[in-house]
């Protein structure tokens, strides 16, 4: 006869207690230290099939889309920063193809005496002679030739202009006293003018020494010619020329150049027998002051390279969160497939 404590001990093996009995996957997802079959822990916290997937999806979900967030962001910071890496360098360039100028007035006592090219034609001259405080006497017998104190010089040359024309060019030392009022006054006389309105065209150059000691003085005037103004007064009055001087550095070579104001006076020729044309020049400086114009380059390298550096290290930086952004979404992506594939072999 079967006791009753064994036919308990047989339900308990066969009977309604099978239930109670724990699921070997069960027990896997329920035990965080349990380990996979591949030896690998799973995490406390990774998702697992009893803690609610649509809640776990949801949380995936909305770190996925602020990650792109973030990314769009960075993405719109790199663009900025790629813009302002381009504006600096463009106003860099800029700044360097146009500098500021810087205008300085250094006064002197002398002057370096300039060069007067004189081209005459078909007229004379008939007069050259130097006044200081601007005083120039009445002229005594005006269309006749008189003694001069100028330094004079001829020089023959190629115009550079003109298509291999042969030019002729007395030039004429300037005056140098500026303190003294130095001018040179000079006479000039043209008969048989060819042309309805007559006047002589001049040429003011830097140094005269320098024609004096140039070995090839027809270059010289070529080069000056190329370099240097032209002007003309007429035939008729007295015309008064201010010269001032301009000095041009920072350029590859400096560069020297005139300014002149001119007056114009009527001459009343009061001689019987006019056979030829009377013209009357005088060259005087306008004040004793040099005008220094400096080309500063207003662009500093080393800030253009310190902004490019903050630039180029937002742009690593923006380039190095992208890539961590897209592997962590690879990876939680992943991550979601195989807590499903592990949902669905519990199921099965």
């Amino acid at each position: 006869m079967i006791r009753s404590d064994d036919s308990q001990s047989y339900e308990e093996l066969n009977g309604d207690g099978s239930d109670k009995q724990p699921d070997f996957h069960q027990s896997i997802f329920d035990d965080p230290d349990v380990e996979e079959p591949n030896g690998r822990s799973v995490a406390p916290d990774e998702d697992l099939p009893e803690s609610g997937p649509s809640l776990r999806f949801s949380k995936a979900c909305l770190k996925s889309v602020f990650t792109v967030f973030l990314i769009f962001v960075y993405l719109l910071l790199t663009t900025v920063a790629v813009f302002l890496a381009y504006q600096t360098i463009t106003d860099f360039l800029e700044k360097l193809n146009h500098p500021v100028m810087s205008v300085i007035y250094k006064e002197v006592d002398f002057f370096p005496p300039p060069g007067i090219a004189l081209y005459l034609g078909k007229a004379q001259l008939l007069s050259c002679k130097h006044y200081n405080h601007n005083y120039i006497p009445p002229l005594v017998a005006p269309g006749t030739p008189e003694v001069g104190d100028c330094t004079k010089e001829q020089v023959s040359y190629v115009g550079p202009f003109t298509n291999q024309t042969q030019k002729q060019a007395l030039v004429v030392q300037g005056p140098s006293d500026v303190r003294n009022k130095e001018v040179i006054f000079m006479q000039f006389s043209l008969t048989d003018a060819d042309e309805d309105f007559s006047a002589i065209t001049y040429m003011l150059f830097a140094k005269f020494g320098d024609l004096a000691l140039s070995p090839d003085k027809p270059a010289f005037m070529m080069d000056c010619e190329k370099n240097y103004s032209m002007w003309t007064f007429s035939g008729g009055f007295r015309t008064w020329v201010k010269m001032s001087l301009v000095m041009t550095s920072g350029k590859k070579d400096d560069a020297v150049e005139f300014r002149q104001e001119s007056g114009v006076v009527k001459y009343n020729d009061r001689r019987t027998n006019i056979t030829d044309e009377l013209f009357f020049v005088v060259f005087e400086w306008r004040d004793p002051f040099i005008q220094e114009i400096k080309l500063i380059v207003t662009a500093n390298p080393w800030n253009s390279v310190a902004i490019l550096c903050g630039v180029f290290m937002a742009l690593f930086k923006a380039a190095n969160f992208a890539k961590l952004s897209v592997s962590w979404m690879i990876r939680m992506r992943k991550r979601h497939l195989r807590n499903r594939a592990r949902e669905l072999n519990s199921v099965t």
